[in-house]
């Protein structure tokens, strides 16, 4: 993300969300009536303008609307304060000045940063006098705006930008980054893990579950190596989401899983695999996702785990509750005491490299050969799953992570049985592991041959290029009453026969 950061910031409910929304271009912050939806800070990159920035979304802050967070909130918005460029200061112009937006005024003159005042929910003309109030806070910037209706976004924009500055050239052939979803049930420990990478309190703690709400995007620079930590909400299973807004972070977090390049899966280790995290994993495995299993609070069962028997056992109880997951490979990790954290990016580090890994076509068939002689597939109706050729397909996307496709140009790909299905995968990892990384089988069946000449012949249709020929005329036949009779024979003399 650009070096070039603002940060939205405001009492609760004021519609800082929807304002970051409309500046990121997508939905990104849960929007919602309920006042402290918002607890951590949100970030994305803005792209409005002419060169983009950084753009925060804060809780609000000068309440207890969640008195479990208040601290902790206004912890998060000092250090989206401090670490900003400008600030947006989010008022409501339907509510009217209040007293807390005096306070916070105070405070961010003493900052000492560009401020400017967004006077927001004015959504038509006839609400502009109502903004004229706010001048009483005394700031020289101030803009009437409506995040709902677009009202405004272009001007604060271009204001921003004068304020911010100058953006730094970009790098040439900057490797891209890994977009990494940390997901998991509610509680397992997913944001103690990104702090525990960062090194740093960026997201809430707490053990009340469900504490993080929105899928926070945090990019990590890591040896040089860059990445996008998205933090997201633990996964409920639906029916035990008990409002809106747990809804919607339910969701959000389905929705990381998807747009990630790399899935970290955090298990509490003291509570083993359960039912919701297997749920979570088919998920991952149904978005066909590279995957790395983190078992966290590893230090919660370190004692019963000190036996070389007794850990390879606890992995492989882990490993056959995921066993659909199979290409995941599993790690013990403490966000507690920071253990195993280089050991984790080691490993999406070798996925990242792997999957840059191409098999040779003249290699992939020859080993397919040898691996169909040795065990044939299983007889269907008298008939067995048979290879002609195959490939790796060519890279579709630009993801730093692509994920490998095999092409197989084959007899009938409705002989292909998940058992043997599941054979050639781990035939093929045998020469080429692809840690971490599905394996993506793609199956073209041979057309059916027709016709005396062995060929397949197709009747040649107006969606071919050609347009339908006219039907053949017939000629008219006479009814049956007006038919003319037969001349009668006559023989080889021209005599009439039977006369």
């Amino acid at each position: 993300m650009s070096e070039r950061t603002v940060a939205i910031v405001g009492r609760p409910n004021v519609g800082k969300s929807a304002l970051f929304n409309r500046l990121a271009g997508r939905k990104i912050s849960i929007v919602h009536d309920q006042p402290g939806v918002t607890r951590d800070r949100v970030a994305t990159e803005c792209k409005l303008g002419a060169a983009p920035f950084t753009l925060f979304d804060t809780g609000g802050i000068g309440t207890n609307v969640d008195a479990s967070f208040s601290e902790q909130v206004h912890a998060e918005v000092d250090l989206a304060i401090e670490t900003s460029d400008v600030l947006l200061f989010v008022v409501d112009g339907q509510f009217g000045l209040h007293p807390l937006d005096q306070e916070l005024a105070r405070q961010l003159r003493r900052v000492g940063k560009p401020v400017i005042l967004v006077i927001n929910k004015i959504d038509m003309d006839q609400h502009t006098p109502q903004a004229a109030e706010f001048s009483r806070l005394g700031f020289e910037n101030h803009l009437a705006i409506s995040a709902e209706h677009n009202r405004g976004i272009a001007p604060l924009v271009a204001w921003a930008e004068r304020l911010l500055p100058p953006p730094t050239p970009p790098v040439e052939d900057a490797p891209q980054p890994v977009k990494i979803a940390i997901v998991g049930r509610p509680n397992v420990g997913k944001s103690s893990l990104t702090n525990a990478i960062l090194k740093d309190k960026r997201t809430l703690v707490s053990e009340i579950s469900g504490t993080t709400r929105d899928a926070i995007d945090i990019p990590y620079e890591r040896h040089g190596n860059p990445y996008i930590l998205i933090d997201t909400a633990g996964i409920r299973p639906r029916g035990k989401v008990s409002n809106s807004v747990e809804v919607f972070s339910v969701m959000r977090s389905e929705s990381s899983i998807r747009r990630a390049d790399l899935c970290l899966l955090v298990i509490d280790a003291s509570m083993g695999v359960t039912a919701q995290d297997k749920k979570i994993a088919g998920l991952i495995q149904e978005a066909r996702k590279p995957c790395v299993v983190a078992v966290n609070k590893w230090d919660l069962v370190k004692d019963k785990t000190d036996d070389k028997d007794a850990l390879n056992e606890f992995l492989e109880d882990i490993r056959s509750q995921l066993f659909f997951l199979d290409y995941a490979p599993v790690l013990l990790a403490s966000a507690k005491t920071g253990a195993e954290m280089t050991r984790i990016f080691k490993t999406i580090e070798r996925i990242r490299n792997e999957a840059q890994n191409r098999i040779g076509t003249g290699v992939l068939n020859r080993l397919l050969t040898t691996a169909m002689t040795a065990h044939p597939s299983p007889l269907q109706a008298g008939r067995r799953f048979k290879v002609l050729y195959a490939t790796l397909a060519e890279q579709r996307t630009r993801s730093p992570i692509p994920i490998p496709e095999v092409v197989f140009f084959c007899n009938d790909e409705k002989l292909l049985v998940d058992s043997y299905r599941r054979y050639l995968d781990a035939q093929i990892r045998a020469v080429t592991p692809y840690t971490g990384l599905p394996l993506l089988f793609h199956l073209r069946a041979r057309e059916p041959k027709t016709g005396a000449g062995g060929g397949s012949r197709k009747k040649k249709t107006a969606t071919e290029g050609q347009a339908d020929a006219p039907p053949k005329r017939r000629k008219p036949t006479a009814p049956l009453g007006h038919r003319k009779k037969a001349p009668p024979a006559r023989g080889a003399r021209g005599k009439r026969l039977g006369g």
